[in-house]
């Protein structure tokens, strides 16, 4: 009985931090009777459903000589790319990322080896599910990565800048306010964009036999995207 399987979500990119490390650092103020400034820093988060997913498909052979690994992958192959297309998946939305033959490690004095393929494969959130179904029915046993992102990213990270550079504003003015000073010209700005991510979750794997295929696709449930904007302004005092 062979096993497939499935992991329902990809894991939160860790590489936030160390680019939001590299950006510049803002300028130190002289804080003295002469400099007669107000410093604010504001951060906007933007939370939106994902519009694209992303899906991770792919496939492993069996161990068995060179010409058979190969024979067999070209036949599973053929079979996961038909039964896209059957499924209204646009050619131009399916994209290769690796194909090798390479030997069994697990068993490396056997002289046996392995066929490996896999495919990005561009859909809606609604249809993740589906396709993910469909892909493992014709043979995609490496399978289930789904990265959740929007089409239009830099719509999503002007918004978020937008909103910290309102929040700025609003909080010099109120920062002024309340130290009986009034708010002048704007003297310095700068900000950092952070990139878009899929909210925090936990992935869950779930295993299922090819003798006992489910009635149903695995429940899969889109995360939420995220981008955040920072922004650092010096205005200066009356």
């Amino acid at each position: 009985m062979h096993t497939i399987r499935i992991f329902a979500v990809t894991a939160l990119l860790s590489i936030a931090p160390a680019i939001l490390a590299q950006q510049p650092a803002p300028p130190e103020l002289k804080i003295d009777s002469t400099n007669r400034t107000l410093a604010v820093t504001a951060t906007e988060t933007v939370i939106v459903e994902p519009d694209l997913a992303i899906l991770h498909i792919g496939f492993s052979t069996p161990p068995a000589s060179a010409k058979d690994a190969y024979a067999s992958g070209a036949q599973t192959s053929n079979a996961i790319l038909d039964a896209l297309k059957r499924a209204d998946v646009a050619l131009a939305d399916i994209r290769s990322q690796s194909q090798y033959l390479e030997p069994d490690y697990t068993e490396p004095k056997s002289h046996r080896f392995r066929f490996s393929q896999q495919w990005t494969v561009r859909t809606t959130p609604t249809r993740a599910a589906e396709i993910l179904d469909i892909a493992v029915t014709a043979g995609a046993n490496n399978s289930g990565d789904i990265d959740w992102t929007v089409k239009d990213d830099p719509a999503l990270a002007d918004e978020s800048l937008a909103k910290a550079a309102a929040r700025a504003r609003a909080d010099a003015a109120e920062l002024s306010k309340g130290m009986g000073v009034r708010l002048g010209s704007l003297i310095y700005v700068s900000n950092q964009l952070s990139p878009l991510l899929p909210r925090p979750f936990v992935a869950h794997t779930m295993f299922m036999s090819k003798s006992a295929e489910p009635a149903q696709p695995p429940a899969v449930e889109p995360n939420q995207v995220t981008r955040s904007a920072t922004v650092y302004a010096v205005f200066a005092i009356e």
